[in-house]
């Protein structure tokens, strides 16, 4: 059986902890674990929080904590994120459980959480070249991720924890605020057609349908298949993101890195050579689309909205990435050209605003 996401590494330099501290505490809390020694190893995926997995004998876990350094607490709160999950599993099952907060940084260096390990594997590591797998399966996976989405968004929030530490009133306004804000934040030079993008966006956003719980980064990275049925989700991945809001936004966050053939090269091709989404079988963006409209009952007529701005956010993070490597807060090599998908990707959401669904 494939542990997680199958790619754990080790430890990388300076994300090693204190073992022994860690050794007590689980043996204090869990009962029933083996003398076994225990084991660490590092998940290599995940681009915020760090995550690793703990083995003692059989007894396995999952640790989530915040990131070396300075962070944004808001994007990484260890705790919020504990609690959703804590909210969420028991009503969603394909939510990884999680068994304990710790609060005490002097464990591991950070406040973290314990959760269950699930099984299952990506598909994109099990099938990286364009010959595996067939169109049936991909037809099948393209409906699976449809049925997981609406069944998230059906859940009944409101009878949760979820409403003490979400504020789903004026949500998409605050979303469009805070990231056209962000994009201020990091500007490095006058982008073609960006200042007509944002004017669009802030002068057609609709009214926003009734709140559901959101993932907010529900995309086949964060998906774990069944190994034993491909076409079967054994669990979803990365609740950092999630909180309650407009459902549109969840969905077009999700199809966004559901690439087609006609997508700009620069963007197709900047987190994978050969996005899975491109392979016979899979549906289209407006497949998906009419098929998440006919299963969950909602009214889809805005979605080029949502999908622009979609697209703006992931431009707001290629800049993001950018303007670190431009002042020197990284060597990461793979940012210095990301100026140049930001302008593609914009002229390409400008493009988008005229489609209709």
């Amino acid at each position: 059986m494939h542990d997680h996401r199958n790619d754990t590494i080790q430890i990388r330099n300076g994300e090693v902890f204190n073992y022994v501290r860690l050794e007590v505490l689980l043996r204090n809390k869990f009962a029933g674990i083996s003398d076994d020694d225990m084991k660490v190893k590092q998940f290599s995926a995940g681009r915020s929080n760090l995550t690793y997995l703990v083995k003692i004998g059989d007894w396995k876990a999952v640790i989530r904590r915040a990131p070396i350094g300075p962070v944004n607490t808001k994007a990484h709160d260890i705790e919020r994120e504990y609690q959703v999950l804590k909210a969420v599993s028991p009503i969603f099952p394909l939510a990884p459980k999680p068994f304990d907060y710790i609060e005490d940084d002097a464990i591991i260096g950070a406040p973290f959480y314990l959760m269950e390990l699930k099984s299952g594997v990506l598909l994109g590591q099990v099938l990286p070249n364009n010959e595996d797998g067939s169109e049936q399966l991909f037809q099948r996976v393209s409906h699976s991720m449809v049925h997981a989405l609406v069944d998230l968004h059906a859940l009944k929030y409101n009878e949760t924890n979820l409403i003490h530490f979400t504020k789903p009133d004026g949500f998409l306004e605050r979303q469009v605020n805070g990231w056209v804000g962000r994009y201020r934040n990091v500007k490095t030079e006058e982008v073609p057609y960006m200042e007509e993008l944002i004017e669009w966006i802030a002068d057609h956003r609709p009214i926003s349908q009734p709140p559901t719980f959101i993932h907010y980064d529900f995309h086949l990275k964060n998906v774990l298949f069944s190994e034993n049925n491909l076409g079967e989700i054994s669990g979803i991945l990365d609740w950092e993101m999630s909180t309650v809001g407009d459902p549109l936004t969840d969905l077009a966050s999700a199809l966004v890195l559901w690439h087609e053939k006609d997508d700009p090269e620069l963007f197709k091709n900047h987190l994978s050579n050969s996005p899975i989404t491109l392979r016979p079988g899979f549906m289209t963006r407006n497949e998906y689309i009419e098929a998440y409209a006919k299963k969950s009952g909602r009214d889809v007529s805005n979605m080029n909205y949502y999908m622009v701005f979609g697209y703006f956010k992931h431009i707001v993070i290629m800049q993001q990435m950018y303007y670190r490597w431009r002042k020197g807060q990284t060597a990461d090599e793979r940012s210095k050209n990301l100026d140049s998908l930001v302008r593609e990707l914009t002229q390409w959401a400008m493009e988008k605003t005229e489609e209709k669904f």
